[in-house]
């Protein structure tokens, strides 16, 4: 499942020292020192800043192994954590804002941390940096920067003036803005072992001395001060592609994996499981909440919610929450020793249609969804409208909660103000009128304006569609219900499942994918720059002069409620004008957990389980 980070400044950093190969645990351990949860994704990389890293699971790994100046709890609402440090607002005009790391804290290696180590923030999201370092273009879609970062074209790089500035301690580092902008919090600087990032670039292989490592992270300030092009590209080199992998063992290079979370990361097997141990560091120097008994964490990845529920049934797992079917769900029912939450999640199912090329590619997309001619707009609308949202709703996700319904706003949940005016003005209506016949048949008409033969059984084209792994039985479940009523429209869909495939999201061998969003936070601007031109989350290739500009007021002007969703509705009608996404169905919220194990408190942001992982623990 993708995740959505909403271009936040807040880079999530990897952790760990030691390694050592993982062995699974039973959660039925005598000691009840560790939680084993169920996961349907692969970790496919340690940086979820980059972009196709910013993966749900990817972030949950990476929020466990490195705290900031914030989270958000199950209210939800922004805590402060105050033990790693604090900001404050010390300009109104120009509006300053400063950020200070409290004295004392470390790294997993020993290293103190600074304010330096927030300066990467500034490097990975200002594109004013970039092109003044010489480090790429971040809106040149042909060639990606430097940082492959996903903030580029977001609120911080749209607002931000000049360079972070460093205190005389080294401490703090203040930001200063062309205005106070909405949910300024969210958009401070996250930190991040950028000595970690100088001695990989020099070849180092394994942890250095804390001389060594302070040595190292003088020599980023300055690079970064005096605009060091060749320093910063090799940086960039190693924050882009090094954090690229799924496995981890004894043979992957530990530097990659220093963090301040509670947890260090242990091992990665693909296919497997993920582990995580305590990190000493923590214990002695918190970084954050401490945690509460639990020395080890293991992420047991199956992809069948069947399977998951009779893993907790036979007490070989803790938790559960993944993409049930109904008899998995009827499963964890039965479980006696597991306790059932539910709820629904800010995460929503959704169809994407590619336009153009996605940022960063350098492939050239051919397929029949390319352009804004009309040709393409056509085909386009003729497969959403044929896209069976009701069957699908009405078969996997009904008898799930049976209160489900299609949704029909990519910016609105249901249950939020504003959501009935948006749908009966936006324009989604042609995808929603009639019988699921009726839209089949009139998707089948604009087919045959371009492919006169076209019929139910004589497609007039075919789309590649990128959904997601085999395992998953309820994604595989619509992969196949897309197949036949597309079919039936004259479009013949090609839905190879792939283990792998959140790393074809930007492929342009692909011409449409769904999946699921997940919000990471409370923001005025929503997950309404998942459209904008510039920003690393639009795979879609898709420009719109009417969708960039209501970005850049949601995300630089505080709004009004009355003002934010008239600032929706000119985007929702733009995209379901232009055909380039639906969304399907909200996601239902089914966890099941261990009843021995306290505190588990389902977020409906990301990341959902793990938010509170400190407050774990064990009944006797």
């Amino acid at each position: 499942m993708k995740v959505t980070r909403i271009a936040k400044v807040a880079i999530a950093t990897a952790a760990a020292a030691g390694l050592a190969v993982s062995t699974l645990s039973p959660a039925n351990s005598a000691t009840r020192s560790t939680v084993v949860l169920v996961t349907s994704n692969q970790l496919t990389g340690l940086n979820p800043s980059v972009s196709n890293m910013n993966l749900t699971f990817n972030s949950e790994v990476a929020y466990m192994q490195g705290f900031g100046f914030n989270y958000y709890d199950n209210s939800p609402k922004l805590v402060d954590n105050k033990t790693f440090g604090s900001y404050k607002i010390v300009s109104q005009k120009p509006f300053k804002v400063q950020y200070t790391v409290n004295k004392g804290k470390v790294w997993s290696d020993g290293t103190p941390i600074t304010g330096v180590d927030l300066l990467l923030s500034h490097v990975v999201c200002s594109s004013s940096y970039s092109f003044t370092a010489k480090l790429g273009d971040p809106t040149d879609n042909e060639v990606a920067p430097a940082f492959n970062a996903l903030c580029y074209g977001g609120v911080y790089d749209e607002h931000h003036v000049g360079l972070p500035t460093l205190s005389a301690d080294k401490m703090s580092v203040t930001i200063e803005y062309d205005a106070k902008i909405p949910d300024w919090q969210i958009y401070g600087p996250g930190p991040s072992p950028v000595h970690t990032l100088v001695l990989m670039a020099e070849g180092k292989t394994k942890l250095q001395s804390v001389a060594a490592n302070n040595a190292a992270r003088a020599k980023f300030e300055k690079a970064f001060y005096s605009y060091n092009t060749k320093l910063m590209k090799a940086a960039g080199e190693i924050w882009s592609k090094s954090y690229n992998i799924n496995t981890v063992d004894s043979s992957t290079n530990p530097l990659l994996l220093v963090g301040n979370g509670a947890y260090i990361l242990r091992s990665a097997v693909p296919g497997q499981a993920v582990t995580l141990a305590l990190n000493p560091r923590h214990k002695t120097n918190p970084s954050g909440p401490a945690t509460n008994g639990i020395r080890t964490i293991v992420f047991r990845i199956i992809g069948d919610g069947t399977a998951a529920a009779q893993a907790l049934r036979n007490q070989e797992v803790d938790i559960y929450q993944g993409q049930p079917t109904a008899d998995s769900v009827n499963l964890l029912k039965a479980i006696p020793t597991a306790k059932i939450i539910g709820g629904d999640q800010a995460v929503y199912e959704h169809i994407d249609l590619r336009v153009d090329n996605a940022a960063g590619s350098s492939d050239n997309y051919t397929g029949p969804f390319k352009g804004m001619d009309q040709r393409a707009i056509d085909l386009r609308t003729a497969f959403l409208m044929a896209y069976p949202r009701d069957e699908i709703v009405d078969k996997l996700i009904k008898p799930i909660n049976d209160k489900a319904v299609r949704m029909d706003s990519l910016l609105v949940f249901p249950s939020e103000p504003g959501y009935a005016d948006i749908i009966k003005n936006s324009g989604v209506s042609k995808y929603t009128r009639g019988t699921q016949a009726d839209r089949e048949a009139a998707a089948l008409a604009l087919v045959k304006k371009y492919y006169p033969n076209a019929s139910a059984t004589n497609p007039g084209f075919t789309v590649k569609l990128n959904w997601g792994t085999p395992s998953n039985a309820r994604r595989a479940a619509s992969a196949q219900l897309v197949k036949a009523a597309l079919g039936r429209a004259g479009i013949n869909v090609d839905a190879p499942g792939s283990a792998t495939w959140s790393r074809n999201l930007a492929s342009n061998s692909f011409d449409a994918f769904f999946f699921a969003w997940v919000k990471s936070a409370v923001l005025q601007q929503g997950n309404a720059n998942l459209f904008c031109s510039d920003c690393g989350n639009n795979y879609l290739g898709y420009q719109n002069k009417v969708v960039d500009a209501a970005n850049k007021k949601l995300g630089g002007v505080l709004l009004s409620q009355s003002q934010k969703l008239a600032e929706y509705l000119k985007i929702e009608k733009e995209l379901m004008r232009d055909a380039v996404s639906l969304p399907i169905f909200q996601h239902p919220g089914v966890t099941a957990v261990n009843s021995k194990l306290q505190n588990v408190k389902p977020n409906p942001l990301n990341p959902q389980l793990v938010w509170n992982y400190w407050e774990w623990k064990y009944s006797k």
